[in-house]
């Protein structure tokens, strides 16, 4: 069987085609300061083990697209189709996966740290807090 194209194919670039997928571990603290909200997809045991990542909601990979993704009854208040998550997983594999899954429901915002929690380590980044979140600590 042959098939014959009436018209050459295009490539059509979309607004959506140009959102890049993954950020540098040098760049976390440009990408937070600048509106993104760090998610730590890693599990609570490597929370406990490896540290916590400062400022960043912990939100089990399981549960991450449900979550993060509007409409359900399941999503965060602050699940929107404009909203910009920076993923975080132990090698950044996992957050990969998930970002590329949000980019393709409509959340073009949605990007992965290269490399992970590993690469941030490496990097000295440990997160950020807020200089509301660090009264709330020193007054305990």
């Amino acid at each position: 069987m042959t098939a014959v194209l009436g018209t050459p194919i295009t490539t059509v670039t979309t607004s959506a085609d140009a959102t890049p997928l993954s950020a540098q571990a040098a760049d976390y603290a440009r990408l937070v300061g600048s509106g993104h909200t760090p998610v730590d997809v890693r599990s609570q045991r490597k929370r406990q083990a490896d540290g916590v990542l400062s400022g960043a909601l912990a939100v089990d990979a399981a549960e991450l697209l449900t979550r993060l993704t509007p409409g359900t009854p399941e999503s965060l208040r602050t699940a929107h189709t404009d909203a910009r998550w920076l993923l975080i997983s132990d090698d950044g594999h996992e957050a990969e996966w998930l970002a590329w899954h949000l980019q393709a429901r409509g959340i073009a915002g949605a990007v992965f740290v290269v490399g992970g929690f590993r690469a941030l380590r490496r990097a000295h980044v440990a997160g950020t807090i807020s200089e509301q979140e660090l009264a709330a600590i020193s007054a305990h």
